[in-house]
């Protein structure tokens, strides 16, 4: 009977035990697994378990991303001179307010207001000039500049 260390050391000497190797492990087939996971591999619907999509890609940030995406554009624009501060108060609003889902939406926008801006422009500048004309054709009209309905 082995009843002591001695022994055991004598039996292992003289060979009747021997030492087991000791076990490995292989990550061989977990490494392999991740990597196609990184590749987005193994993520269906049967390899999920209770995470709702909230929580695996949150809505949140999917609204902050396409926030900032959007902000930056306007930020591009105001620092490029395109837009003006006023223009950009308001655009930025309505970016918080979700009005533009997207760059283009933001882009054709900002274009469709600078077109009707340069169009008042030019109507109200064509106004001015008619004032001006029919002005100055009062003031030939009348000597000493005043008006025929006037009186002193």
């Amino acid at each position: 009977m082995v009843n002591s260390r001695q022994n055991i050391k004598k039996l292992v000497k003289d060979g009747f035990v021997i030492r087991k190797p000791t076990k490995i492990h292989s990550r061989a087939r977990e490494k392999h697994a991740l990597e196609a996971k990184r590749k987005d591999r193994h993520s269906g619907y049967g390899k999920r378990r209770g995470i709702t999509r909230e929580a695996r890609l949150p809505s949140k940030v999917l609204w902050l991303r396409q926030m900032q995406v959007i902000r930056r554009l306007l930020r591009k624009y105001w620092e490029a001179k395109n837009i003006d501060k006023h223009m950009h108060h308001d655009m930025y609003m309505k970016v918080k307010g979700k009005v533009f889902k997207s760059k283009r939406v933001l882009m054709e926008s900002i274009q469709k207001s600078k077109s009707k801006k340069a169009r008042e422009k030019t109507l109200s500048d064509q106004f001015e000039a008619r004032r001006a004309k029919g002005k100055a054709i009062r003031e030939q009209k009348v000597p000493g500049g005043k008006s025929a309905w006037h009186r002193d």
